[in-house]
């Protein structure tokens, strides 16, 4: 248990930001979903405005630093290529 009370704040900052990242992730969770749910319809005029809603979400993911730039980088193109063979 924490003793001092930088680490008892700590504790508190960590749970914090803890809660604010999973609400981040699973908001990007639902934007890549909506593209998914699109491509799986064969609605490339749909799916096309899905990523494109998705992607700056992806990256904003990054630059909050909540995912990493290549995982977010690699779903993007695996993204943009299922949305392409539509």
């Amino acid at each position: 248990m924490a003793n001092t009370p930088q680490a008892k704040k700590r504790i508190r900052r960590n749970n914090n930001r803890a809660e604010i990242n999973g609400s981040r992730i699973s908001r990007i969770r639902g934007f890549v979903k909506k593209v998914e749910a699109a491509i799986e319809g064969g609605d490339r005029k749909a799916a096309e405005e899905a990523l494109r809603a998705a992607q700056p979400e992806m990256a904003r993911g990054v630059a909050r630093g909540v995912m990493h730039k290549n995982t977010v980088a690699r779903k993007m193109s695996r993204l943009t290529r299922r949305v392409a063979s539509l």
